[in-house]
């Protein structure tokens, strides 16, 4: 663990705020303003993508926007923040990763993570197997040039399997991958999400964090409210806790995402908002 755990924004919160080099540099700058540390990046956020990433994105709530053709290792120094991680895919990392290894390590960054497993059946014990054989080659690869291979949950991994374990249970079982732990999905999967932090324990490099509750855009229709994303501290999870329980494990850094439901719609609000949180936490 080091001396300090560092905070940082994924960049996926930006992608509405970000439509050139300019809007750029203002969106890092206020970041650092803030009292983040740093950003995690993603690789199809880096790079022109094709129409197709960009729409199934914004129909999940979480826009790319127009920053892929931008210098981003220039900003991110301009700005002082630094990269914690890098986001990339499981194919990217079989077919070359020398390349992805040296993208990360140009950004400044020894931190690979692994998330969104496009139609990946995780109610199938044979595919876990797959996948599991997958992140322990490439974890075994990439740190015999040090790097970390991290592996970033949602609530699908939460499902059942005919074994009663649930698909997470049966990847930290079956695995040796690292994890940067998202807190907030599997809340919304009714899982108790203490003791999955704990069982998780000194494998956490990274944490995901964001609160879960609801704001009222317009007068309620039925007393039924949908659960939806907040800023830190003004929802419904014990995430100071969940904070002792990080510190424990031997974090590197805390990441802050939420992809929509922003104080007055604004996302750069919110990351201010929620710094303060994370000031409290983490920076005393």
């Amino acid at each position: 663990m080091s001396e300090k755990i560092l905070t940082g924004v994924q960049q996926i919160m930006l992608g509405t705020v970000i439509h050139n080099e300019k809007t750029a540099e203002e969106t890092l700058s206020a970041i650092r303003s803030a009292g983040y540390d740093g950003i995690e990046l993603n690789q199809f956020m880096i790079h022109p993508t094709s129409f197709l990433v960009r729409a199934m994105t914004r129909a999940a709530g979480m826009p790319v926007g127009r920053g892929g053709k931008l210098p981003w290792k220039e900003l991110v120094q301009k700005s002082g923040l630094k990269v914690i991680s890098l986001h990339t895919d499981l194919g990217s990392l079989k077919r070359d990763p020398e390349a992805v290894m040296k993208e990360a390590e140009g950004l400044g960054t020894r931190n690979l993570v692994i998330t969104g497993m496009y139609r990946f059946d995780y109610g199938s014990i044979p595919a876990l197997d797959g996948l599991c054989k997958d992140l322990d080659s490439g974890s075994k690869r990439l740190a015999e040039s040090g790097f970390h291979l991290l592996y970033h949950n949602h609530n699908v991994e939460f499902c059942r399997l005919q074994n009663g374990q649930t698909a997470y249970e049966y990847l930290l079982n079956h695995s040796d991958v690292e994890i940067e732990f998202d807190s907030y999905w599997p809340s919304e999967a009714g899982v108790p999400v203490s003791a999955v932090m704990e069982r998780v324990g000194s494998r956490m490099r990274l944490w995901h964090i964001n609160d879960r509750g609801f704001r009222l855009q317009g007068p309620a229709m039925t007393p039924i409210i949908k659960s939806d994303s907040c800023e830190l501290g003004t929802g419904n999870l014990d995430l100071t806790g969940f904070s002792k329980i990080a510190k424990q494990n031997g974090i590197e850094a805390v990441i802050l995402e939420s992809h929509k439901n922003w104080i007055e719609k604004n996302p750069i609000k919110s990351i201010q908002m929620s710094a303060e949180f994370l000031k409290n936490e983490f920076q005393k």
